[in-house]
């Protein structure tokens, strides 16, 4: 049939031709490529309808003629190879059937072995020396099988080779001299017919030389080498020993091969005579295909692996998932057939794998990383020698075509590695990967000598591509409508989105540029995009002009704000090359300045008013104790702030300004607020019955205030004051800022804390009048009724009230409020304890009623501080009702206390003084007073002397009622008597230690004719005295000197209460006593200067 599939008839074998091919001269000399393409740019993977027919051909004939054993992991069956074909190459049933059949008709190939002896090791020695000069004998026994399948169960022989293989199909490797490990690495092309039949046979010998004994014998070392010559005495002359042999069976090998077989002996004499390496490839030559006659073999394969490959990203993708790089065990069995029948080299496969791949590349959809492998074979494998002007040139193209596709890949990295999809920057990573290791391949470098460095080259596309997404997501944000607002949208619009992508410059794409490449493309980016930001916000900017309404002044602010955000994110001034475009760019919003804080000021005005309008005055919760208003007050303030920070304006006397005003209209809001929450709690409160509801809302008004006081006071800190100061005081005048920002808040603070204290103020006085009323009836319950029963109502009401106020109010009102309830119970107190005065029942319960209120407002620390309650009133009430609710006897007792107070204290003796010596002996209960003398005294008598005697007495009477006064003699016309006389008291220790128990010495001036005059008085401590200090003393009594007082001349506060007790004739009589000698004492004041 003479068609396209015809061939010429097959040459029979050539007899002895021994085809050897050293390893190092097919490193030099491989099989010629194709003719380069006609185009610079790589061809296309697709195939014509007839470089489809005959490429289909090659991959079936492939199939057909399969031999060896299968490889792990590889397609065993036929059939599925041929399926998998038929789908590759998207034949139908019919047209595959009829290629197949054609195929089946074509001449079968020349089947060869070509074997490659590299070495062996530990093989016997033969010579006298005890090495020996091996070489091989190999070829292949046609048409006998050995017996049981096994070389080892066949009858061993020497001469395998000579003795079965004809010798003209016998080849032979070199001599290696003297070598117990020698090294050949040759190659041989040994053909067969049947691979069924047919085994391999290698021999190794050593190759004996005629050598005279003298010789020999010049070469003896020891007693076995002697042997050996006697033994090579008995060969005949000339003849080479055995060394081992190796027999395979050719059916049993894989179409690759490489292992150590033993060398087996011919007799059991010496077993173990060493290895050899061996290297085993099943290939063809002849074969009838077309292709294989008009192509060479790297095209076939290329164009194979390329139609296969095509195949298998095509079916991924049919499956909605993406190829890894790994052939389906079909397609990777039927290339690795081909490579070897074709007998490929690795250099040469890794280089078809390498034009494929960057092929496909640039067209189907596959992991870059596939790149890797052929990159990595070509580096390890290259020489530049080995290929033809047009190979370098196809391979030239390659790498060329796959750098260009790869920068404009990456120009286009935005979109074609969006983030959106996860493995995007993994992706990008791993083309920057492949453009590396390419760029640094020797094989580049000689073929490419021309090419910009690779970071050079990613740093312009990088360039390049960010200006036109930059103009590609301009034009996609332009307005449908034509309008200066619209532009402002759209222009915004198109700066958010710049800054969203120089955020992802940042987080992720510049990392991935500066790992690979070392290139830091974030600069770059920002400098390309800030020049065309700058050029059209200006010019919008421009278009606006001066006058700017409320809604173009909201687009400004909001482009104004992206803009800084964008500026931000640019490097600082500092580590700046040059100015930028965008530098001063709030110079072009400057007109719209005033819109915005007007905006700002009505868009919070108009909140105010609504929050307001929908408050009901409840509180939010029980720790939240203002009401909805307040919080969304707090958070437009909180607003006005964070537009301040947003706007930051750089100009730092504008600045101020700005500030100002934002000031101004927040201490504004605040106190229109104030009107409007007190309208609205006289809006709830009309109709109101329950008065209850009615305070809980004034409760509710007086927190809202207090919140927005802690609000208003935030406002140095939000609003940055601080910085501000520094930034302006290089152009305002010193305490300007002060003057003006503070001033404006204080007189904000001092208008809500007078609202309310206004408010606190109402919330107290509706609490007063109860407090006053039960403080009445306290005073008013019947002698029977215990005081802490009488004060119990009043505990019952405040604790009420308290608890309710403390649960309404915020712990600074609640606090004022406590304050002013403290003022204010103190001075009804203070009342009632007036009217009360001789009534001590009436003033004990006012006495423990003080006590418990005191317990009251400080509430455990909960309430008011002790500084805040011990007020000057209170300490004076308190001292007061101490007074009032004692007995008369605790009143005299107290009067004491005092006096002996007084007595130490005093250290003038202008009235004179007396010495006594005191002492208790506790075993006799006797009290001893030695009154020893007097001095100084006044003279009373008209004659300018006085006639002195001293009184002592044991005070308090009521203490010692049994012992009667004991006076000293007269002495006449003395100022400084000596008494010298002693006075014994029979007394127990305990009351001469009770408060206020003391020896009363009055000195007084004995007149004959009327009543004695009043010297002066001393108060001895009797708990002072010697043996009533706590132990008996022993030893000499110290004498005490002590000074004369009078009474007070204006009336003691203890002797005026008692005096108003007038039932009780012991106070009665006690204070007469003491009139007595306050009377006879201002009689005689001392003059100033005795």
């Amino acid at each position: 049939m003479a068609t396209l599939f015809s061939h010429p008839q097959r040459r029979p074998p050539l007899l002895r031709q021994a085809i050897k091919i050293r390893r190092r001269r097919v490193r030099d000399q491989q099989e010629p490529l194709s003719q380069p393409a006609q185009e610079i740019r790589p061809p296309s993977h697709h195939l014509s309808p007839k470089e489809r027919a005959l490429l289909y051909e090659e991959a079936l004939y492939t199939v057909l003629h399969r031999l060896g054993q299968p490889e792990p992991n590889h397609v065993v069956e036929a059939s599925e190879l041929l399926r998998y074909l038929q789908e590759a190459f998207h034949m139908e049933p019919e047209e595959h059937q009829q290629m197949l059949q054609r195929v089946r008709e074509l001449e079968k190939p020349i089947f060869c072995l070509k074997a490659t002896v590299k070495q062996a090791k530990g093989i016997l020695g033969k010579d006298v020396s005890g090495l020996s000069d091996p070489y091989c004998l190999l070829g292949i026994e046609q048409g006998v099988g050995l017996p049981g399948g096994s070389p080892g169960s066949r009858r061993r022989q020497k001469a395998v080779v000579r003795h079965t293989i004809p010798e003209e199909q016998t080849h032979r490797t070199q001599v290696i001299a003297q070598t117990l490990n020698p090294v050949w690495d040759e190659t041989f092309i040994l053909e067969f017919e049947d691979i069924t039949n047919a085994s391999f046979h290698l021999d190794m010998w050593d190759l004996d030389t005629v050598e005279s004994v003298r010789q020999k014998l010049g070469e003896l070392t020891d007693l076995h080498r002697l042997r050996r010559i006697f033994k090579e005495a008995r060969k005949d002359k000339g003849q080479d020993d055995f060394l081992g042999n190796v027999v395979l069976r050719l059916q049993d090998l894989h179409c690759r091969e490489d292992q150590w077989y033993p060398l087996e002996p011919c007799t059991e004499t010496y077993p173990d005579r060493g290895q050899c390496h061996l290297q085993f490839q099943l290939i063809h030559k002849r074969r009838a295909t077309m292709a294989s006659h008009s192509q060479p073999s790297y095209t076939v394969h290329l164009h194979l692996l390329q139609q296969l490959v095509s195949h298998e990203v095509t079916q991924h993708q049919a499956g909605s998932t993406s190829w890894d790089g790994s052939l389906s065990p079909q397609a990777a069995t039927i290339l690795f057939l081909h490579a070897t029948q074709k007998d490929l080299s690795d250099f040469h496969q890794s280089m078809a794998q390498w034009l494929a791949y960057s092929r496909l590349y640039q067209s189907l959809e596959f992991p870059s990383s596939c790149l890797l492998h052929p990159i990595t074979s070509i580096e390890y494998q290259w020489i530049q020698g080995r290929l033809k002007a047009e190979q370098q040139e196809e391979l030239a193209t390659s790498f060329s075509s796959l750098l260009a596709y790869g920068l404009s890949l990456i120009r286009r990295f935005r979109s074609v590695f969006p983030l959106s999809i996860s493995d995007s920057p993994a992706r990008l990573q791993s083309l920057l990967r492949v453009l590396v290791q390419m760029c640094k391949m020797k094989a580049f470098g000689e073929l490419c000598p021309d090419s910009a460095p690779l970071p050079h080259l990613v740093t312009e596309a990088l360039r390049t591509g960010t200006i036109e997404w930059f103009h590609l997501k301009q034009q996609h944000h332009q307005p449908m409508v034509q309008g200066i607002l619209e532009a402002g949208k759209a222009l915004l619009s198109l700066v958010q989105d710049i800054i969203g992508d120089l955020h992802q410059c940042q987080r992720t794409w510049n990392k991935i540029f500066l790992n690979a490449l070392k290139i830091d493309f974030f600069p770059t980016a920002f400098l390309e995009l800030q020049w065309l930001v700058a050029k059209r916000v200006q010019d919008h900017t421009a278009a606006v002009g001066s006058s700017v309404s409320l809604e173009m002044g909201e687009s400004l602010f909001q482009l104004y704000v992206s803009l800084k955000e964008f500026c931000q994110l640019g490097p600082l001034p500092s580590k700046r090359e040059g100015v930028l475009a965008l530098d001063g760019f709030h110079r072009w919003f400057q007109p719209a300045i005033p819109s915005w804080l007007q905006k700002t000021y009505s868009v919070a005005l108009a909140r105010v008013q609504r929050a307001v309008q929908m408050d009901q005055l409840v509180p939010l919760g029980e720790l939240i104790k203002h009401s909805t208003s307040a919080v969304d007050l707090s958070t437009c303030f909180a607003q006005i702030s964070h537009t301040a920070r947003q706007l930051d304006w750089p100009d730092p006397e504008e600045a101020f300004m700005i500030t100002v005003k934002f000031v101004e209209d927040t201490c504004r809001l605040a106190l229109v607020y104030c009107s409007l929450i007190k309208a609205r709690a006289r809006q709830l409160s009309e109709g109101q019955k329950d008065q209850g509801q009615a305070a809980n809302m004034l409760c509710v008004v007086v927190n809202d205030m207090e919140q927005l006081r802690l609000v208003i006071g935030k406002l140095p800190t939000q609003l940055a004051w601080e910085a501000l100061e520094q930034q302006v005081g290089v152009v305002l005048e010193q305490g300007q800022l002060q003057n003006t920002l503070h001033a404006q808040l204080q007189c904000a603070l001092a208008g809500l804390g007078h609202e309310i204290r206004t408010g606190v103020r109402t919330l107290a006085e509706q609490l007063e009048a109860g407090i006053a009323k039960h403080i009445q009836k306290l005073v008013g319950v019947r002698e029977s009724v215990p005081p802490e029963d009488a004060i119990l109502p009043l505990m019952k009401f405040l604790e009420v009230k308290l608890c309710y106020m403390n649960t309404n109010l915020v712990q600074e009102n609640f606090s004022s409020l406590l304050t002013l309830l403290w003022t204010h119970t103190l001075t009804v107190l203070v009342e009632a304890a007036a009217s009360q005065r001789s009534s001590s029942l009436a003033s004990s319960r006012l006495k423990i009623a003080l006590q418990n209120l005191e317990i009251c407002f400080h509430a455990e620390g909960c309430g008011l501080p002790p500084e805040a309650l011990h007020t000057a009133t209170f300490q004076a009430l308190q001292k007061d009702l101490e007074l009032q609710a004692a007995t008369s006897r605790e009143l005299i007792q107290k009067y004491f206390c005092s006096r002996i107070q007084q007595q130490g204290e005093t250290t003038s003796e202008e009235l004179g003084a007396v010495t006594v010596k005191a002492s208790y002996r506790a075993s006799e209960q006797k009290l001893r007073v030695e009154l020893l003398s007097a001095s100084s005294l006044l003279p009373l008598d008209s004659n300018g002397s006085s006639d002195p005697f001293v009184q002592l007495t044991l005070e308090p009477r009521h203490e010692f009622p049994e012992l009667a006064p004991r006076e000293t003699q007269k002495h006449k016309k003395d100022l400084h008597p000596l008494f010298d006389e002693t006075f014994e008291f029979l007394v127990a220790a305990e009351p001469c230690r009770k408060d206020g128990a003391c020896l009363l010495l009055t000195v007084l001036d004995h007149d004959t004719l009327g009543a004695d005059d009043l010297e002066g008085e001393a108060f001895l401590p009797l708990c002072k005295v010697p043996g009533l200090t706590g132990s008996e003393e022993h030893g000499e009594v110290p004498q005490t000197r002590l000074p004369l007082t009078y009474p007070a001349p204006n009336g003691d506060p203890i002797l005026q209460l008692l005096e108003s007790r007038k039932g009780d004739r012991e106070a009665q009589a006690f204070v007469r006593l003491r009139r007595q000698r306050a009377k006879q004492a201002s009689q005689h004041i001392p003059r100033s200067g005795r």
